[in-house]
């Protein structure tokens, strides 16, 4: 029987509206079908997918470096977080930052040591701040954002996951955070280092440990196995345990070239699975390409930042486009979709959803993907941050966090296509341009559904109607009572007959969407979502 779950971190009887725009939101208690996800949406006729590219923001890098003399005026590194506080509204950052005065003395205080973790804030999404915290001193101050890690380890890279629900307040926030631990006198391995908080500025292993030597944690304390991995591109719960979503290039059962992303799994945060799982490989890794070439070809990078919608997960992640020499290596992101937790797919292969910028431009040479997606207003932001990797070895001053804005939830159209209408031994006299739904449970209490499609009009017009697991017409939501949506919109409510309320269904049902008109060709699907 299929389940279409809803392990958000966020449950909530009622759902809080977005007062500016009078909308939902949707990513609480709510079942979406995305035009993308063709799990949810396996069943197609005379319909094409077309991926929607964002726009950078003209305000990037919204998080920019610091002044001189500051703790980030080396590196704002949005290896990091963007959540949005369902009590108060405002929206924070956390991000890796590094001073110059700190990485010129990095042989005294030690390379891994002088990566420490900062806080930006915001009311809007677009116009942030760095707060005085005054908890940590550095270059001889406190009057800075830097959060208090207890103890300090260095770390390159965090993903943290807001749970006010936790039985232990002092839990309610939750960061993985990649740290390294030296292996011998001189390399270093990446590992995980789970901290939790009860503000998100005060932060406390979760592993009772030794003390760090130059920001680093020792073997013995880890709780992956000890292996280089570099464990938090993203941090997400599904069905109940904890997932990393990390790079490494280890062996697999199945060799694959390069970095591949995969998954540790939790059921407290404390404990790990000994075991890993691959949640994406790109199509050129199933090529290996012999030793010593772990630079070259095309390779996923650092893992997934991951967005829950509940029944289904939305994701971007590195597209490293691998060369012999680092001046020639670039990097842009990828977009990747899952409905199990463990295994992503790109919705159309190697297609790039984010490119880097122009030489010139502050995110030149490579994007970085930091965990932040919000629907905001009108609009859908994903934050990602920036580092070229053409210059790693001469390492100037990186980073800051930057906005890429799509239309709201509008990553993807399905569109009517009427390429198989007309005469000819294969083409059809009509077409019928629809889909159909996996079939799911319902609760059967009054859910709603909505509709997010543009082009509508009286000529192009869009009809839902519900039918059980056996397609059959389901009475008052089907035939006469099929509802007809004319109207475009992000959240436009789903009518039949005079009802909008699902109720008396049957266990399992199914939704079939038609396009219809003399002009539904100009029509856009992009999600429904049930409420």
């Amino acid at each position: 029987m299929t389940r279409f779950f809803l392990p958000l971190l966020f449950l909530a009887s009622s759902l809080p509206t977005v007062a500016a725009a009078g909308l939902f939101d949707e990513t609480r208690n709510t079942t979406t079908f995305f035009s993308f996800d063709e799990v949810s949406i396996p069943f197609t006729q005379n319909l094409r997918l077309e991926m929607r590219k964002p726009e950078k923001h003209s305000s990037n890098p919204v998080v920019a470096r610091g002044p001189d003399g500051s703790v980030d005026d080396w590196a704002v590194q949005f290896y990091g977080s963007i959540i949005r506080d369902p009590d108060s509204g405002k929206y924070k950052a956390w991000y890796c930052a590094v001073s110059k005065e700190e990485r010129a003395n990095k042989n005294a205080i030690g390379p891994s040591a002088i990566w420490r973790v900062a806080y930006a804030e915001s009311d809007d999404g677009i116009s942030w701040t760095k707060p005085n915290l005054g908890l940590v001193e550095s270059q001889g101050s406190r009057e800075n954002n830097l959060c208090q890690m207890d103890p300090h380890l260095g770390i390159l890279n965090l993903k943290v996951l807001y749970e006010p629900d936790d039985p232990n307040p002092e839990h309610r926030y939750k960061m993985g955070a990649h740290v390294w631990t030296p292996k011998s006198a001189t390399r270093r391995n990446g590992t995980l280092a789970p901290f939790v908080s009860a503000d998100g500025k005060s932060w406390k292993l979760l592993v009772e440990a030794a003390e760090p030597v130059e920001g680093e944690l020792a073997e013995k304390d880890t709780v992956i196995p000890p292996l280089h991995f570099e464990p938090v591109g993203g941090l997400y719960k599904w069905d109940g345990l904890y997932h990393l979503s990390g790079q490494n290039a280890i062996m697999t059962a199945r060799p694959y070239h390069g970095r591949v992303s995969r998954t540790f799994v939790s059921p407290d945060f404390l404990h790990w699975s000994e075991e890993s799982a691959i949640q994406a490989v790109r199509t050129h890794q199933h090529v290996l390409l012999g030793p010593g070439k772990s630079r070259e070809g095309e390779q996923t990078h650092e893992g997934i930042s991951v967005w829950n919608r509940g029944n289904v997960l939305v994701g971007i992640s590195g597209m490293w486009h691998g060369t012999p020499e680092w001046k020639d290596l670039t990097i842009d992101l990828g977009f990747v979709v899952s409905n199990d937790g463990i295994r992503f797919r790109e919705p159309m292969e190697e297609w790039t959803f984010l490119h880097r910028g122009n030489d010139g431009d502050w995110d030149q040479g490579g994007l970085l993907q930091g965990q932040g997606f919000e629907n905001i207003g009108e609009k859908t932001f994903v934050y990602y941050g920036a580092w070229d990797p053409r210059n790693w070895e001469q390492s100037p001053p990186r980073g800051g966090i930057g906005i890429a804005q799509l239309p709201r939830d509008r990553f993807g159209d399905l569109i009517p296509d009427e390429t198989t209408k007309g005469p000819g031994d294969y083409q059809m006299e009509e077409t019928v341009c629809s889909f159909m739904t996996k079939s799911f449970e319902t609760a059967g209490n009054g859910e709603t559904l909505f509709l997010n499609a543009s082009g509508l009009s009286n000529d192009a017009r869009i009809r839902i109607e519900v039918l059980d697991h056996r397609m059959n017409p389901v009475p008052g939501f089907s035939g006469k009572s099929a509802a007809v949506i004319t109207k475009p919109g992000f959240q436009t409510p789903v009518i039949f007959g005079e009802q909008s309320a699902l109720n008396a269904l049957p266990e399992r049902v199914r939704l079939r969407v038609t396009f219809r008109g003399a002009e539904r060709t100009g029509a856009r699907f992009h999600a429904l979502y049930l409420r």
